[in-house]
């Protein structure tokens, strides 16, 4: 009986041996080449598509607050978004429910992804109980008010390339009005040697202040190449020349997608010191979008301590002008607006760069201390 025992106990192991030995693990294969493609259909839907080699299922979570990765059946799924923002797609290709490969993709739910008004965005009050008003520009008229100057050419001969070699020929025809909007267009045709078009504007002679709270709610371009502007100029540049008159930007832009640019604005200020070029400078970006996705207000708050810049109400920047060598900041400044094209700090544009490209300036607002 003992040896029939332990006959059997031999012919287990003899035959589990054989198996082990002879049994092949299958590998994992997991996906590859996945695919992401976003649709925005309007409204704020939006449809990804997704394919990889090799996927069983996939799982997608679209990046909403508090949303988690869902299994999906097929190679897309679809997403209503009714808030504003950047989200971050996470896509999921899956041989196994613990083996898989991932991908992202950046959906942008802007004013146009959401179907909302073109017009939207952030409005400034239209009074402060510390300040009067003193003018303001709505450009909600028939015609361009006579308050403003166009600034025609290239700049020759006396400043060819308007300082900075900028490569745009300055046109009147490039601003119009429409719907309560001053429109400057930057353009790709030939005018004189140049290849591109647009306006600058001013308001010499005509409006120009002493300190003050400025709003200017604008819309600006985007891309590479492209350099929106609304600033001010020492009314007496004619008499004592640059850089002794000064010059406070409002808001100024380099854009593009490097760097954040077409998300960033500048507020700057410039001044003589000993004949040299002063300036000091601080930005602020969109913590989501882009400055062409709607409207901004973009402020100045100036007293004869101190220059303030704000976005939509928040202050950003800060300039004490209190030092002798900054006294241009003392005396009346006039409006500028303009958006230029290429030159030593925006470059050129590329086959990135669209055109046309607008800038849309709702209205401007001056106020004084009562």
């Amino acid at each position: 009986m003992k040896s029939t025992y332990f006959l059997s106990l031999i012919l287990f192991w003899f035959l589990a041996s054989s198996c082990s030995e002879n049994s092949v693990v299958e590998p994992i294969i997991l996906p590859s080449n996945l695919s992401i493609e976003i649709e925005y259909l309007g409204d704020g839907v939006v449809k990804a598509n997704f394919t990889a080699e090799k996927a069983v299922f996939y799982k997608v979570n679209f990046g909403t607050p508090g949303e988690s990765l869902v299994r999906v059946d097929g190679n897309s799924s679809s997403k209503t978004f009714t808030i504003k923002g950047d989200f971050t797609l996470q896509v999921q290709a899956h041989t196994t429910e613990k083996d898989f490969i991932e991908g992202t993709k950046v959906i942008r739910m802007n004013v146009d992804a959401l179907g909302l008004d073109p017009n939207s965005g952030y409005t400034s009050p239209t009074s402060y109980d510390e300040y009067d008003s003193v003018w303001a520009d709505e450009f909600s008229d028939s015609k361009l008010s006579a308050v403003w100057n166009f600034e025609l050419g290239d700049g020759c001969p006396l400043t060819c390339g308007w300082g900075s070699e900028e490569l745009q020929y300055y046109k009147n025809e490039n601003a119009t009005l429409l719907d309560g909007n001053l429109i400057i267009t930057a353009k790709k045709e030939i005018a004189g040697t140049s290849n591109y078009t647009s306006s600058r504007m001013t308001t010499q002679g005509n409006k120009f202040f002493t300190f003050g709270r400025v709003d200017i709610r604008a819309k600006l371009p985007k891309g590479n190449g492209f350099g929106p502007a609304l600033w001010m100029m020492g009314e007496n540049i004619s008499e004592v020349g640059w850089p002794k008159s000064g010059a406070i930007s409002v808001a100024g832009m380099v854009g593009g997608s490097s760097e954040k640019g077409d998300a960033t604005v500048n507020g700057t200020s410039y001044w003589d010191n000993s004949n040299k070029e002063e300036f000091s400078r601080g930005k602020t970006t969109l913590p989501f979008g882009i400055f062409n996705d709607e409207y901004h207000v973009f402020s100045i708050i100036w007293d004869s301590q101190k220059i303030v810049w704000l976005l939509d109400g928040v202050q950003y920047h800060s300039l004490d002008i209190t030092p002798s060598v900054m006294d241009e900041f003392q005396k009346p400044f006039f409006f500028i607006f303009s958006l230029s094209v290429g030159g030593r700090t925006l470059g050129t544009p590329d086959e990135g760069s669209v055109f046309p490209q607008k800038m849309s300036v709702d209205y401007i607002r001056v106020f004084q201390k009562k």
